[in-house]
């Protein structure tokens, strides 16, 4: 299956592109590659605003990068759509990387980071590669950040 008729059969739509908060751009293309930057967890259109281990669940991280792989996933389609593609043209997510917001004992970041990579898994049907980092903050407080890397074919 597609990955645009994947996102339809889960009733996800994909945001616009988020406008950059500092001095960066939401992609870069290289070759084939395209990195795209980091995309703070949301919620009801605000900074999903906690830190593991103290004020969130595993779980509940875990449905913010959840959230974090749809708002990846509007770029990447913005990303694709300027080199004329589709996101039925990405060859491959290469590669996912994540800051969980979290207390020094907490030791999940990969549970929480499951969230998004099992539903990019989902949507483009392949593994990754992959980093989950504990940090003592990330930008607004956020819960989650999470940047990738796709090929696009």
């Amino acid at each position: 299956m597609s990955a645009l008729a994947k996102l339809k059969q889960l009733g996800i739509t994909l945001p616009p592109v988020a406008v950059p908060a500092a001095a960066y751009v939401p992609f870069v293309q290289t070759g084939n590659l395209v990195f795209i930057s980091g995309n703070i967890a949301r919620k009801n259109g605000q900074a999903w605003v906690g830190q593991l281990g103290l004020t969130m669940t595993t779980d509940e991280g875990k449905e913010a990068a959840r959230s974090v792989a749809i708002a990846l996933m509007g770029t990447l389609q913005a990303a694709c759509e300027a080199a004329g593609k589709t996101l039925d043209d990405v060859k491959r997510i290469v590669k996912v990387m994540s800051l969980v917001n979290s207390t020094p004992t907490f030791t999940e970041q990969h549970l929480v980071t499951n969230g998004c990579s099992e539903l990019l898994g989902e949507v483009f049907g392949s593994a990754h590669a992959r980093s989950a980092f504990g940090v003592a903050q990330l930008p607004m407080g956020a819960c989650v950040e999470i940047e990738l890397i796709a090929e696009l074919g």
